[in-house]
């Protein structure tokens, strides 16, 4: 398994991580994360919101019948998300925090991510609920999730800690970060810059990329691959899969991983057979050539 250096971090992480928003419709979640550890994929991501706070649960009961040190693990959760809200004070940090331990069954995370950004947030009560929770032992590294580098930049104010991850939708055919990138000094629709040059910003800085829903299109409207609707791109994955011997799953993970930023590819998959043929796949380095086909033919335009 590729690994990366997550952040400015001493820290090396596998390439894939398995996200567990779907633990709770796991078979059998303790053969999936033992599948996944055996893989090489040694991270887990998690959120206090998934499955109400049951996917959590279940991932720390399985984890205590596994044969998986806790020490031997990257476990990252996030929080920030409410009903009807978002919530970045201090006092919800810290009591979704003690909330995750107690769910998973652990003493530390290794990682803590805001989840979506909170137009409220006091960066002071930010600062104030990192530190204590980093004193306390009870988290080692933190970052956000889905902000752009103002928000970041405003966070950085107070905050002591590196931020060393940014989660982002990402993936073939979720690829705005890229488009304006290329399409610099242009007025088409792929030149609008809706992000504020993220990509460019997290790998000046250091910051880790998590691409989330690497294998949707849209916003959780659906699967791209084996798509009819995408019939053009399906033939040139599949074409491309077949000669590097790996899925179009697999190669899609692959085209993310190429990227000279260091990304990492959240799977969030429950099906044993998935997690091996994405893992698999993640050694796999395409050539500068495949990667502009499989690009063009997910329907972008080059200039």
């Amino acid at each position: 398994m590729k690994k990366i250096q997550f952040g400015k971090s001493e820290l090396q992480a596998a390439s894939v991580i398995l996200g567990c928003m779907r633990m709770n419709g796991a078979e059998n979640p303790t053969e999936i994360i033992e599948t996944a550890y055996e893989h090489g994929i040694d991270f887990f991501d998690h959120a206090d919101i998934y499955g109400g706070g049951e996917c959590e649960t279940i991932f720390g009961n399985a984890l205590k019948e596994s044969a998986i040190q806790r020490e031997d693990i990257i476990i990252q959760t996030k929080c920030g998300i409410r009903k009807g809200m978002f919530d970045f004070s201090k006092e919800h940090i810290i009591n979704s925090v003690e909330g995750s331990l107690k769910r998973l069954g652990v003493d530390y995370i290794d990682a803590l991510l805001l989840h979506r950004p909170d137009t409220l947030v006091e960066p002071e009560e930010v600062a104030a609920a990192f530190d204590q929770l980093e004193s306390q032992g009870k988290v080692k590294y933190f970052g956000v999730s889905n902000q752009k580098p103002m928000q970041i930049e405003l966070l950085k104010k107070t905050v002591k800690q590196p931020l060393v991850a940014n989660q982002l939708q990402f993936g073939i055919k979720h690829t705005g970060m890229i488009d304006q990138g290329i399409h610099v000094n242009m007025t088409d629709e792929a030149s609008t810059d809706r992000d504020g040059s993220i990509l460019d910003y997290s790998r000046l800085n250091q910051m880790t990329i998590q691409a989330w829903s690497p294998y949707q299109y849209g916003f959780f409207e659906g699967v791209f691959i084996g798509n009819e609707q995408f019939a053009e791109l399906n033939n040139v994955l599949d074409r491309i899969a077949e000669k590097h011997e790996c899925t179009s799953t697999g190669l899609a993970t692959a085209w993310i991983l190429r990227h000279p930023a260091n990304m990492q590819v959240i799977a969030g998959t429950m099906n044993k057979d998935r997690i091996q043929e994405i893992a698999k796949a993640a050694d796999i380095v395409l050539s500068r050539e495949e990667w502009y086909e499989i690009y063009r033919a997910a329907g972008n335009i080059l200039p």
